[in-house]
């Protein structure tokens, strides 16, 4: 039969208290179950999903106190990038198509490119700058939780190319394969809250990154072009910025930056 559990007459008292099953219990002390290990046993596991959400709490309570955050919104017309995606789709079969998400990453990839401060990671003594660009994507998992993983070298890929990255990411995100260099890469982040139909989102940088991006929902709003009132599809994008590495007239030029990518979208890079 299976060999007899060893247990000290102490653990055995406090594993009835706490119905706890020996058989169960690992023993961690020359192969004597002792208190501390019927204890160990007792309490519940730490899940995956409670892990991260406490990693993020640890990260974004740093990111809050140690860098001194500021925002810029702008809200930009995306009829010209709708028009182009129309276009862009029309003889791709649906699983190739190409979503907004894609032109909001080479939107930030090519800010990132001009701006080069924002593309940054913040070390103990300044912002050093990143020669290549990694888009950070957030994706929020099914069982709550939220992760980032490295769209690499975004501002090189081909949109199509961008799109199979983006929904291989998230696949995988969902799936639990992601690696961690994924996760540590990205040089900048996007977070895009506009399928949860939120206008606005004022994101927090993820350390050591310098600064992140938001995009709200797409909503058909009045515009004004050439002096008469016009209905338009129009986007919100916010921007953080650690003030620590710049100022608010780059931060503005990057915003602007995304804005001239989103109006005039391109399939090659």
């Amino acid at each position: 039969g299976p060999a007899p559990v060893r247990a000290s007459p102490l653990a055995r008292r406090r594993a009835a208290e706490l119905g706890v099953d020996l058989a169960s219990v690992k023993p961690s002390d020359r192969g004597v179950i002792s208190v501390a290990d019927v204890e160990a046993a007792s309490k519940p596991a730490v899940t995956p999903e409670a892990r991260m959400r406490r990693a993020i709490a640890a990260t974004m309570s740093r990111s809050k106190r140690e860098i001194p955050h500021f925002h810029l919104r702008h809200t930009v017309d995306l009829a010209p990038a709708i028009a182009f995606l129309e276009g862009a789709n029309a003889a791709r079969i649906p699983e190739e198509r190409v979503l907004m998400g894609a032109l909001l990453v080479r939107a930030v990839a090519r800010a990132a490119r001009a701006v080069p401060e924002l593309n940054a990671r913040w070390s103990g003594d300044g912002g050093v700058t990143s020669s290549e660009v990694h888009v950070g994507v957030a994706i929020s998992l099914r069982n709550g939780g939220l992760v980032a993983p490295a769209i690499r070298d975004a501002d090189k890929l081909p949109l199509s190319a961008l799109m199979r990255a983006l929904v291989d990411a998230a696949t995988r995100a969902r799936a639990g394969a992601l690696r961690s260099s994924e996760m540590s890469d990205a040089t900048i982040t996007l977070t895009s809250l506009g399928e949860r139909g939120v206008d606005e989102v004022f994101p927090i940088i993820f350390p050591p990154q310098v600064a992140m991006v938001g995009a709200g929902a797409v909503r058909t709003r009045p515009w004004v072009v050439d002096g008469a009132v016009v209905a338009r599809p129009l986007v919100d994008l916010t921007l953080a910025v650690d003030h620590r590495v710049t100022d608010g007239h780059r931060a503005a030029r990057f915003l602007l930056e995304m804005e001239k990518a989103l109006a005039a979208p391109t399939e090659e890079p």
